[in-house]
Parts: C-alpha cells; sequence; structure tokens
C-alpha cells in the first residue's frame, strides 16, 4: 500500500499540474494557478497515516524466501509486556511485539501468533487502541495461512493503522517509538537466524536493504528530535549510525557483524 501511495502522489502532482497547464492555454487566470499549499498539504497527511518503512512483515518475508527456518526463543519473551509501565516503553515494544507476529505469523507458528497478539492487545490497550488488534485480526490472519502475500498485507496494515491512529491523535513520538521498535527486532530476528549469518545466502542483501529503512527513520525522527523520547532513540542509534555511514553497496563479514553486536545492544535497553 505504502508503494502505491508513493507512486500515485507524484502522478497526482503532474495530473494536476497538467490540468492547469491546458486551462493556462485556454487564458483563465484565476483559474489557472496550481494549489501547490493544498498538495504539500496532502502529501503531509498520506505521510502521517502510512508507516514511512517497509513493515517487518516485509522483512520477515524476505527471510521466509531465503528459507531459513524459525528460530525458537529469538523474539521477545512475551512475559516482559507486564516490565512495560511507561506510554514510551509500551509503544516501543508494540513494535517490538509486532515484528515478533510478524515473524510467528509467517513462519505459520499459530501457537506463537497467539500469545503474540495477546502481548500487543495488553500494550494497544494501554495506548488506547484496543481496537486495532481485535479477535477479527486474528481471524484474518487464520483464514490466510496459506497466503504469504495476503498474510504481508494484512500485517502490514496493522502498522499503517497503529502509526496512523497514533499520528492522528498528535501522538509523534509514540508513532516513532513503535518504527524503532519494530525495526530493531527486525533486525534482530534477521541477524540471529544463524550462528553464522553472514554465511546464510541472501542475508546481506537484507541487511543493505535495512540500511535504507534505517536512514529514513532517522531522516524522519530528526525532524521530531526536540522530543525527549525521540532524542533519547536517535542518541541510542547513534553508533549503528555511525557503522552504517561506513557502508557503500556491499558488506563485509566484520560489517555484519559490527551490525549484529549494535542490534543486541540496542535491543537489549528497549526490551529489558
Amino acid at each position: 500500500m505504502k508503494k502505491i501511495v508513493i507512486v500515485l502522489l507524484p502522478v497526482l502532482i503532474f495530473a494536476v499540474t497538467g490540468l492547469f497547464s491546458c486551462k493556462n492555454q485556454k487564458g483563465s487566470d484565476d483559474q489557472e494557478k496550481i494549489d501547490i499549499q493544498g498538495i504539500e498539504e496532502l502529501s503531509k497527511e498520506i505521510e502521517e497515516i502510512m508507516y514511512p518503512i517497509p513493515t517487518s512483515a516485509e522483512v520477515i518475508k524476505m527471510l521466509t524466501e531465503l528459507e531459513v527456518g524459525y528460530m525458537v526463543g529469538v523474539s521477545n519473551y512475551v512475559e516482559n509486556v507486564k516490565n512495560y509501565t511507561t506510554s514510551k516503553s509500551k509503544a516501543i515494544n508494540l513494535g517490538v511485539y509486532g515484528a515478533d507476529l510478524s515473524y510467528a505469523t509467517l513462519y505459520n507458528m499459530n501457537q506463537d501468533v497467539i500469545i503474540y497478539l495477546d502481548a500487543i492487545r495488553v500494550l494497544a490497550n494501554d495506548l488506547n487502541m484496543s481496537d486495532l488488534y481485535s479477535q477479527e485480526l486474528y481471524d484474518e490472519i487464520n483464514n490466510n495461512y496459506d497466503n504469504r502475500d495476503q498474510l504481508v498485507n494484512i500485517l502490514s496494515g496493522a502498522f499503517d493503522n497503529t502509526f496512523g491512529f497514533l499520528n492522528e491523535n498528535n501522538q509523534h513520538s509514540q508513532a516513532l517509538m513503535v518504527v524503532a521498535g519494530a525495526w530493531v527486532e527486525g533486525m534482530y530476528i534477521t541477524t540471529h537466524i544463524s550462528e553464522s549469518v553472514f554465511h546464510v545466502e541472501g542475508i546481506v542483501s537484507v541487511l543493505l536493504e535495512q540500511k535504507k529503512s534505517f536512514e529514513l527513520f532517522i531522516n524522519l525522527a530528526t525532524q521530531h528530535a526536540d522530543d525527549p523520547a525521540v532524542k533519547e532513540i536517535l542518541d541510542l542509534f547513534e553508533p549503528m549510525k555511525k557503522i552504517y555511514e561506513g557502508i557503500d553497496t556491499s558488506l563485509t563479514e566484520k560489517n555484519v557483524k559490527d551490525i549484529t553486536r549494535e542490534i543486541v545492544l540496542i535491543r537489549e535497553k528497549l526490551v529489558s
């Protein structure tokens, strides 16, 4: 859905521009002005309701396509949900558990799907958005177990809805916390699918894709750096930023080890 919006927005702008260009030829000055401000406002509205980076469901789908097995115990423990008492920690770990739910769902681990949905519901209820993670979501997942693409759409839709709900309710910091938690957990799962992850064919491509996502998140979060919670996340991500700044279009085994080491340190601070 994000890709459709990203494609359609320039098309919309082009269409509006072309429309008024045609009117210019007909000589109607008062009706020929392009409402650039209106277009910019539309763009901003779209950005606020659409999850800003590829969701963890899309990342996990890449792992399933590499045919790597499901790692029991790599996800965040559901028992930890009781430890999250602040709005910040709840939002972060809503994102973390969202990634874990994606992992369990796309590997058809039904029992894990149930327990991660339960953990998510606890946090979502505390954040006043329990309707987004109702029984209906589980039913949708359950009815589409054999359709991986549809599962990705369902899960990505849940991420979109969460991000949009928080932004529409002026909870921009919490929206960014959800994105940060999901990104970190997706990276943690990616770097822990094997004891020698660098030698898993195709994994480097996944990690390079995550570099783009990371940079998008940093750019977005920097716009809200005056918020203490966002500033804290940016500071926590600073070492990872330096690692990625030294990477171009390929990864060495050292790069992968550096990324893996740093993501462990970041995750420990988020989920503990």
